[in-house]
């Protein structure tokens, strides 16, 4: 009699895949730019090894054999869509109006990851670097056989032989491939950044604590010190981005009124920047709404770039954050043009 499936796979191979996870999803996340799509990716990707297991007979590695798995499932998932992004990969900066915020149903932005879904405490600052929202963003905008080549050969360090197999080309057309997919990226923001970060030292910690502090109390003095003059910040869902701090402050402290009073809470760093769950005054006076995921960029100058991902419901849990904070707040929020 025929052995089943259920005895032919071996008893220890769920333990096995599981030990990829980690990996696979910061390869899946790379690919897809979206946490969400990223975790589907594997365990798509997971439920096909496991269903294809007894075909594999330990042809290859089962490490190579993962990853051509998920890299054809990251395929199947970019294929006839456009692609994810940053408001300032669409176009120029705008003033700080109202007037300027729109929403853009085709396009589908680039969403933050908890670091410690993708990252091993061992890697290094390079490594580390690659999930990046302006380096994931820039992959983006490669074709995806690029993406995935570069990925391999430079974030996962194969070989460009490896990479062939696994994409059933030529070494010719991988290393072809890796020169476009460079050359775009050294067009793009992610190819004029600075060195790779390393962690956050007592400086950068002292600076995100004057901002906190800062921003809690609205301290426009104290906040123009911390930004810096170059700064940029954006806020998916909206295309509107706007470059430099007085137009960051002009929008805090006009349209943006209503973050006034606001709390911060630190949480899970994303795409390895630090972050912050904002929680604005409630309307009724009591506690505090969640309103915002702000992921910072912070340097030896002062504050960079801050993104807030206003995508609260979707983003919160992911990041550990409550729902809503408790306390009393002092009288009324202030009203200023409210955002919808």
């Amino acid at each position: 009699m025929a052995e089943s499936a259920s005895t032919a796979i071996p008893a220890d191979l769920e333990r096995r895949l599981e030990l990829y996870r980690r990996e696979l999803t910061g390869y899946c996340y790379r690919m897809l730019g979206s946490p969400f799509e990223a975790e589907d990716a594997v365990q798509e990707t997971m439920l096909r090894a496991w269903r294809a297991y007894e075909r594999f007979e330990g042809r290859s590695a089962l490490r190579s054999w993962l990853y051509r798995i998920a890299t054809n499932v990251c395929f199947d998932m970019t294929s006839g869509r456009a692609r994810r992004a940053r408001p300032m990969d669409l176009g120029s900066a705008q003033t700080p109006e109202t007037a300027n915020l729109n929403t853009l149903a085709e396009v589908t932005w680039i969403e933050p990851i908890p670091t410690n879904m993708v990252e091993d405490p061992e890697q290094s600052a390079i490594e580390r670097d690659t999930v990046r929202l302006a380096f994931v963003a820039a992959l983006q905008r490669l074709a995806p056989r690029q993406r995935a080549a570069l990925l391999l050969c430079e974030v996962m360090h194969w070989q460009a032989k490896e990479v062939a197999e696994l994409l059933e080309t030529s070494v010719a057309a991988v290393n072809s491939a890796l020169q476009r997919a460079r050359a775009t990226l050294q067009a793009s923001d992610a190819g004029s950044e600075q060195a790779p970060t390393e962690r956050l030292d007592a400086t950068q910690e002292a600076l995100l604590a004057r901002y906190v502090k800062a921003f809690e109390a609205y301290d426009l003095d104290s906040l123009r010190t911390l930004i810096q003059e170059d700064a940029r910040q954006s806020m998916p869902p909206y295309d509107m981005w706007l470059s430099g701090r007085e137009d960051i402050l002009s929008w805090w402290f006009g349209p943006g009124i209503e973050c006034e009073g606001s709390k911060l809470v630190p949480t899970i760093t994303a795409c390895g920047s630090p972050t912050f769950g904002q929680y604005k005054p409630a309307l009724d006076g009591s506690g505090y709404e969640p309103w915002a995921l702000q992921v910072i960029e912070p340097s030896e100058d002062g504050i960079g770039e801050l993104t807030f991902f206003l995508s609260t419901e979707r983003l919160f849990p992911l990041f550990g954050l409550p729902p809503r904070l408790a306390g009393e707040h002092v009288g009324e929020p202030r009203k200023g043009d409210q955002i919808q």
